[in-house]
């Protein structure tokens, strides 16, 4: 673990390359030929990426909630992923929350680096992810903060400045906290689990969640990088505040890239790798990445609603039986998610290696 303590070399922050004015992008950002973007190609509305509206999730009308249930399981089971839109978070919060970022990423360097991290909780202003020397790096900046469970949520690592900060970050988290509980009950009966199944499984009261908020520098040479390489999201789901004005996210889907387009006032949500390994993969985690923009700036807030870090997550014994036997090993959150934190991000294949031999 000691290789977690430091970055194996000096941190440049990718927002001060890209207001230096550069013509040309420093090689470490080039990828190699087959993970480069083919953005004229893969810019499009894809009219079939799931939107659901989840006002009737628990209204009082049997057939709308089951009709939302029903559509939220075929996009957790066809795509890994799909937009919300009604659910019950203040559009005016997710405003304020997101420009007081975007008013965090603009304060002078000296500022932010107060909060520079290091890869043995990731918490704070950092700009990679993995500690490989030599790795090829993204085209991003980021902060990441703890804010479940309480016990690790440390205030005083978040920013100071703006002086909204903290205050906005507390009152979105506990929205969005509510809203992931909501989801994980219609995960849990679409899997004919009982409704509290999944929360139970991952630690009840006890589950994490933690806050990346995403800065995408404009980039002189986009069809050259990305902004964050293809990966799926080790935790049980995440819930993503995407820009409004500027796409950039990219889910694979039949082998293809397709660029989603945000509804306006919706969430994006990742089905997470663990909720693939508890439904014994009826439900599948979604492999996505980040384009960058060679004309504007990008912002981006992860939330990830993740396990308690020391319990077992394995396959639900009712949905394991002689035709369908458990696919993956016992592995804890801890174990799993270090794997991401050493290597950084790399497609589906840390899932895949989870796969049982049986």
């Amino acid at each position: 673990m000691n290789r977690l303590m430091s970055w194996p070399e000096p941190v440049v922050r990718v927002q001060s390359l890209s207001e230096n004015g550069i013509g040309t992008i420093p090689d470490r950002y080039i990828k190699p030929i087959s993970d480069r973007p083919a953005l004229k190609s893969e810019i499009h509305d894809h009219l079939d990426v799931p939107v659901i509206d989840l006002q009737n999730l628990f209204g009082k009308d049997p057939a709308l909630h089951q009709e939302t249930s029903r559509r939220i399981s075929s996009a957790c089971r066809d795509w890994g992923f799909f937009q919300v839109v009604n659910h019950g978070v203040s559009h005016e919060l997710m405003k304020r929350t997101r420009a007081v970022w975007r008013d965090f990423f603009e304060l002078p360097l000296e500022v932010k680096q107060q909060y520079a991290n290091s890869p043995s909780t990731y918490e704070g202003y950092g700009s990679r992810l993995g500690i490989e020397k030599g790795a090829i790096l993204d085209w991003g900046d980021y902060f990441f903060l703890n804010y479940l469970p309480v016990t690790l949520r440390n205030q005083s690592k978040w920013p100071a400045q703006p002086a909204s900060c903290r205050e906005l970050v507390a009152k979105y988290g506990a929205q969005v906290t509510k809203l992931c509980g909501r989801l994980l009950k219609a995960m849990s009966i679409n899997l004919e689990l009982k409704e509290d199944y999944l929360q139970n499984a991952f630690g009840g009261d006890e589950m994490g969640a933690c806050l990346r908020v995403n800065f995408y520098p404009k980039c002189p040479q986009p069809e050259l990088t990305l902004g964050l390489s293809s990966h799926s999201d080790p935790g049980a789901i995440t819930i993503l505040l995407p820009d409004p004005d500027v796409a950039g996210l990219q889910v694979r889907k039949g082998g293809k890239w397709i660029t989603v387009k945000p509804c306006p006032n919706a969430f994006i949500v990742n089905v997470g790798d663990q909720i693939q390994v508890l439904s014994n993969a009826i439900y599948k985690s979604v492999e996505h990445r980040v384009i960058v923009n060679s004309e504007k700036d990008r912002i981006s807030l992860a939330f990830f609603y993740n396990p308690k870090s020391d319990l077992l997550i394995e396959p639900a014994k009712e949905l394991v039986n002689e035709d369908r036997p458990a696919l993956y090993k016992p592995m804890t959150y801890d174990e799993y998610r270090l794997y991401i934190r050493m290597n950084g991000p790399s497609g589906k294949t840390q899932i895949e290696s989870m796969k049982s031999n049986r």
